[in-house]
């Protein structure tokens, strides 16, 4: 074991701590190795539990004696709390705790703010909280608490924020953390060189996360001890965070959490209303179940940062770049939670091999609920922008889109100066979209349609391509598992990350089985709980498969080496000449003398195999991206300016694919995001109130099954052994990258006037159309 100081590659400015890595105890599997079990397409293991209800979820949980919690929030968009009179509140029958600033004014909280602020800095910020026998009942008091505020001025966008005179959010000014420039080259001496230089301004929105089991826990506080169930993507960061906050030693608060209804990334931090439930329950004495409804949901859980991209690319005739430049101002929300902001400018500094990049990014604050990692953060926003703008820069030289990108291949990573451990990756990406969508045929038959219709004023086609590299889906250390092997042959599998709804399970299983040579429904899977798993990382940055999985699958070398080393005197031979071959201990090279694990595990019953595994390092002087291409076509009605995306094809590196059916999951559930992203998904706020219209699913727009188009995934089984042993690599977020920017590409294809604003809602289209054929002389 190494105690080592590493970066955090998923900041914007590289930030540093010390970290844990262990040596690599599991063998890599060799690229062309032969599986039983990995790499078949196997359902979900948990499915017959969720499917039927069983499963449970944090809004599942009830105990004896259960209490109902809500929270009352701020409708000012800035304030400062002159006063808090819950008397009457507390006068309601069954009402059973009160927590407000009243009584719970010394709690850190965010950064340097407390749990209750005595100023609350966006509509929908927590100013006490309830608990009672019903939902009902807890709602009727919340109106009875009588609030005095202070309205103070409030701003509502990044760039309004940043302005003289601006009103000052938090005492330190609206800047939220340090300012990011970084350079590479001499940008000015790269755009002299450049033949064609195009200066553009790409804006993204506020998208809300939208999970389908909105945030919330249940939590019991015994005299010696706390127990959370919370819909968390990190149960031992919440564990850490609530026993800080509420100072006690981390031993006595376990967590636990068997499912979720997806995260996004916006349930990998502790958030408020969990130390809200804890404190109702240790007030009240009996366990609280605290769940936010929709509205609370998308006002103070989080959503993506709305960012404001000002591109410069510099070219020379033949395509090659000779200069990237972008500033980026990114609002964060009331507050930076997790310490961070998400990291805009990381594709312009890698995607394209380029010697001369400048990047910028600011982060600001605003008087709306906070930012928080959503979904490939950082990277989604950025490449919209960088995408749209290589797509411009093809048109301004009469370059096709593709043709452009290959011609600035990067195959390593500029950044560090090294190279990645899948050098092709991009590039097979790009010829696996090429030839399935048939891009070059495609697209010049779609020009031809669109040129024609277009004519006619009626629905126009266009096609759009877009690539993308992510800093996600590599695992790191650390992290660990335990694989035990019953008297029956059976195992068990323990371990302490998550499954927040991506398939981990089956494919963690997966891994087990075939490194014990056993079927999978011989593998049971213990996971979530902080009481009795080992420790693992936040379940974010499509890490978990890469981090845990190598764990689990030195645990199950582990194992079987004992198991050997048990069975050897049995059969009189050296435990190395020893082989598992579906469930049987057999001696190499003679099939027919062996024992099963059962016999084996039978005869040194009681004893239990107790194998143990670790997440090893990741390779040094390498980088591990994952990579990945989508091309899009689309349907645009000029009359309506209505979008139909018809069709997009989609291809992805995740290294070895350990499970086919999740990885096609996987890409389909972000494309479908993605899809939201480019075309309906915007929180929509009033910035002369500071007040969010739609923070519901009626009003906030995302995908349904008739939005959907035909999605096709194309395989790509690239084993990557320098990543880890298993040669797999994170999926669950980059596919979400490349589809708004090859999605709009499409429509600006179609139209044949560029919209740089996301999403193209039907105005947008229609100013888009409006601004073109006025520039043309009339329509």
């Amino acid at each position: 074991m190494n105690v080592v100081r590493v970066d955090r590659e998923q900041t914007a400015k590289g930030d540093e701590k010390y970290t844990v890595v262990e040596r690599n105890t599991g063998a890599a599997w060799p690229r062309d190795r032969g599986f039983q079990v990995v790499g078949k397409p196997l359902p979900r293991v948990e499915g017959d539990l969720k499917v039927t209800g069983k499963a449970q979820y944090a809004y599942d949980v009830r105990l004896p004696g259960q209490l109902y919690a809500r929270v009352l929030r701020s409708p000012h968009p800035h304030a400062r709390i002159v006063r808090i009179d819950t008397t009457r509140a507390e006068a309601v029958t069954g009402v059973r705790a009160i927590v407000s600033r009243n009584n719970a004014a010394d709690i850190l909280w965010f950064k340097d703010t407390e749990l209750f602020s005595s100023v609350v800095r966006y509509i929908g910020e927590e100013v006490a909280a309830v608990a009672a026998d019903s939902e009902e009942i807890a709602d009727d008091a919340l109106r009875l608490i009588e609030v005095e505020y202070e309205p103070l001025p409030f701003v509502m966008e990044a760039s309004a924020a940043l302005r003289p005179g601006a009103p000052k959010i938090h005492q330190d000014g609206n800047i939220a953390g340090e300012v990011q420039e970084q350079e590479r080259g001499d940008v000015a001496a790269g755009f002299a060189q450049a033949d064609v230089v195009i200066e553009r301004e790409y804006v993204t929105q506020a998208a809300l996360h939208n999970c389908l089991e909105p945030h919330g826990c249940t939590a019991a506080w015994e005299p010696d001890r706390l127990t959370i169930w919370d819909s968390t993507q990190s149960i031992f960061d919440v564990r850490q965070e609530v026993a800080r906050r509420l100072g006690l030693p981390e031993h006595r608060v376990r967590v636990v959490k068997q499912f979720m209804g997806g995260g996004f990334g916006s349930k990998q931090i502790a958030w408020k209303h969990t130390a809200l439930a804890a404190l109702l329950s240790k007030q009240s004495g009996r366990p609280v179940q605290l769940m936010l409804d929709r509205e609370a949901e998308n006002l103070a859980a989080g959503n993506r940062n709305p960012t404001r991209q000002k591109v410069r690319a510099g070219a020379k005739r033949d395509g090659t770049l000779t200069a990237i430049e972008v500033e980026a101002i990114q609002s964060v929300g009331a507050y930076m939670v997790g310490g961070e902001a998400a990291n805009v400018v990381g594709p312009y500094r890698t995607l394209y091999r380029c010697p001369n990049v400048r990047t910028k990014q600011t982060p600001v604050y605003i008087n709306a609920g906070p930012t928080v990692a959503f979904r490939a953060p950082g990277y989604v926003e950025g490449a919209f922008g960088l995408e749209s703008a290589m797509d411009e820069l093809a048109q301004t030289l009469g370059i096709d889109p593709l043709a452009l990108r290959l011609k600035n291949y990067a195959d390593r990573d500029q950044d560090e100066d090294q190279p990645y451990t899948a050098p092709d990756g991009l590039r097979r990406c790009y010829e696996a979209v090429d030839e399935a969508f048939g891009w070059q045929k495609q697209a010049r038959q779609a020009r031809a349609k669109a040129g024609a219709r277009r004519a006619t004023g009626a629905k126009v086609r266009g096609v759009g391509f877009a690539g993308h590299d992510w800093i996600g889906g590599a695992g790191h250390p650390p992290g660990y598992a335990w694989v035990k092997l019953n008297a029956d042959g059976s195992v068990d599998i323990v371990a302490g990350t998550h499954d927040i709804g991506t398939g981990s399970r089956i494919g963690l299983t997966q891994i087990a089985a075939e490194e014990l040579s056993i079927p999978v429904e011989q593998v049971g899977l213990h996971l979530g709980d902080t009481a009795y798993g080992p420790y693992a990382p936040v379940s974010s940055g499509s890490a978990t498969q890469a981090t845990i999985g190598p764990a689990i699958q030195a645990a199950a070398l582990d194992a079987k080496a004992q198991l050997f080393k048990a069975a050897g005197p049995m059969l009189e031979v050296d435990p190395d000449d020893l082989e598992l071959h579906h469930g049987q201990v057999r001696v190499k090279g003679q099939p027919s003398r062996g024992l099963s694990i059962a016999t084996v595990m039978e005869k040194i019953d009681p004893h239990m195999i107790q194998g143990q595994g670790s997440r090893g390092p990741n390779p040094d002087g390498k980088t591990i991206h994952t990579f990945g291409a989508q091309a899009a076509e689309v349907e645009v009605d000029t009359e309506t300016g209505e979008v139909t995306v018809l069709r997009i094809v989609a291809a992805h590196d995740c290294g070895r694919i350990i499970n086919p059916m999740m990885v096609e999951s996987q890409v389909i559930g972000a494309v479908t995001q993605g899809l939201g992203f480019a075309l309906t998904e915007e929180r929509i706020v009033d910035e002369r109130r500071g007040v969010v219209l739609n923070a519901n699913l009626e009003e906030y727009k995302v995908p349904t099954v008739l939005d959907i188009p035909h999605v096709t995934t194309v395989p790509l089984d690239m084993p990557d052994p320098e990543a880890n042993p298993t040669g797999a690599k994170g999926i669950g977020e980059s596919p979400l990258i490349p589809t708004a920017p090859a999605i709009v590409n499409a429509v600006c294809d179609a139209l044949g006037v560029r919209i740089r604003e996301t999403p193209l809602t039907r105005s947008r289209v229609l100013r888009a159309l409006a601004e073109r054929d006025s520039a043309q002389g009339g329509a």
